[in-house]
């Protein structure tokens, strides 16, 4: 009897996961029977945007994270698909800093080419995996939310968890956030930037969305930017209008306190504040449990669940790798399902796990965690057929693009890379990224011939 495959999720992850089986299928192997439920209306995960925050037409807690004029915040070379490049899918070598729509794009280019739509249940969230020792078979039930909320209930043999770990916030608390007379909102229901135009916002955190949401109010006509770090200050050489201080401790109307003292009015805090790893269809003895980190403990491989391999989890991880981290992570997956790969008995698996929680305790810098997941991502594809790609230009160039951030934190977008899958040098964006006010996929593949030629005179290329 064939085998039946449950992906829980049609963004960048469960795309792998589908792309991966279409792969082995296209090479002639016999492949499981795969369902894919999704619980938005289209595929993407987070790149698939929505104006929508809070709850969606249905009542689901709405899943896109992301924003208008969200460009990417790392080199579009170190996600490049080494089965689809970005020339493939454009035509043409486009610039290293892609805006979301475009991104967006990349990643439907690929699975429409594949043709796996027919795989995925749209508007079908999931609501709860049980798993029966007797059958050795997950049960399934998920909820049609367009066909009058019809339930489900199938059996499958794997089940593979990619509903991603970016989409329910974490909230902290201050003293007085509730008596604030201004506008509170957690980084996952920010959309547009021009909303703070001419006020002074509050950031609290010190990561990715937190230097990215600060830059997108800045470039948008912000009066003033405060990030409040808890670990420490950022580094980066921001402009004169911004501030960082140590941690917000009270706030009384629009006055808030800080550890060091400093007292200043705002307009609007914005909480850049994380992530929960939230699954709530997965019972106790399924459910990953970790924080944001560089290795997800409980996990064989970074995927395969320890307790039972079975189940797996993709793009669990901290990442400076994604899309094709993804990718490496379903292609083994795939083989593993498909008992092309096998799997050794638990102390084995225990011991390997160990060995990247040990070296994760090693990881002080950022160039550290970089070679890290490098050294993960090159270990999975050195044991299938996908694609070998150059990671250590990958490594590379992600320490290349750091440097430019620590130089030109509103500036190292207008940078450009070589493709590490196709030797090609990007070209220069016709505009610098503080003055291209326009994030639409039609304005960002224009082309300026003359931008170009000045540029390729500075890199000598």
């Amino acid at each position: 009897m064939t085998k039946r495959v449950a992906v829980i999720g049609a963004g960048p992850s469960g795309l792998a996961q589908l792309r991966a089986f279409q792969s082995a299928a296209s090479k002639g192997a016999e492949i499981p029977e795969v369902v894919c439920y999704e619980k938005q209306s289209d595929w993407g995960g987070l790149w698939n945007y929505t104006w929508r925050t809070g709850l969606d037409e249905y009542g689901e807690p709405v899943h896109c994270s992301m924003y208008r004029y969200l460009w990417s915040n790392g080199p579009k070379e170190c996600l490049e698909f080494a089965d689809y490049t970005f020339e493939e899918h454009f035509g043409k070598p486009i610039a290293s800093y892609p805006p979301r729509a475009v991104l967006w794009d990349y990643i439907k280019g690929r699975v429409e080419k594949a043709g796996v739509r027919d795989w995925i249940r749209f508007n079908t969230p999931v609501r709860m995996v049980t798993y029966s020792e007797e059958t050795g078979k997950f049960t399934v039930i998920a909820q049609d939310m367009k066909n009058d909320h019809h339930m489900s209930s199938e059996e499958f043999d794997n089940v593979v968890v990619a509903s991603g770990h970016f989409s329910t916030p974490h909230v902290p608390y201050f003293e007085g956030l509730e008596g604030f007379n201004g506008r509170v909102l957690h980084a996952h229901d920010f959309r547009d930037a021009l909303e703070f135009k001419g006020k002074d916002i509050l950031i609290v955190g010190r990561s990715y969305s937190a230097e990215d949401i600060g830059s997108q109010c800045h470039k948008y006509g912000a009066n003033s930017v405060t990030i409040t770090y808890r670990s420490g200050p950022t580094g980066f050489k921001w402009p004169d209008n911004w501030e960082e201080l140590p941690l917000l401790q009270k706030i009384q109307n629009r006055t808030c306190t800080f550890k060091d003292g400093t007292k200043k009015d705002f307009h609007a805090i914005i909480l850049c504040t994380g992530y929960l790893h939230y699954f709530p269809f997965l019972p106790d003895d399924l459910r990953l449990e970790t924080a944001n980190r560089m290795w997800a403990p409980g996990l064989y491989k970074g995927v395969l669940w320890q307790d039972n391999p079975k189940l797996s989890y993709l793009g669990m991880q901290d990442q400076f790798y994604t899309f094709n981290m993804f990718d490496a992570q379903a292609w083994y997956v795939r083989d593993v399902i498909m008992g092309r790969i096998e799997v050794p008995d638990r102390a084995a698996r225990d011991k390997d796990e160990q060995r990247w929680l040990d070296r994760e305790e090693t990881l002080d810098d950022p160039e550290k965690m970089i070679y890290y997941q490098g050294d993960y991502v090159q270990e999975l594809i050195d044991a299938t057929d996908y694609p070998s790609f150059d990671v250590d230009g990958v490594n590379k160039t992600f320490v290349e693009w750091e440097h430019h951030k620590m130089d030109d934190i509103m500036g190292f977008r207008n940078n450009a890379y070589r493709s590490l899958m196709t030797g090609t040098m990007a070209p220069v964006h016709h505009t610098p990224w503080m003055e291209a006010m326009d994030d639409s996929m039609e304005s960002y593949l224009q082309t300026d011939p003359e931008a170009e030629k000045k540029f390729r005179e500075v890199v000598g290329s």
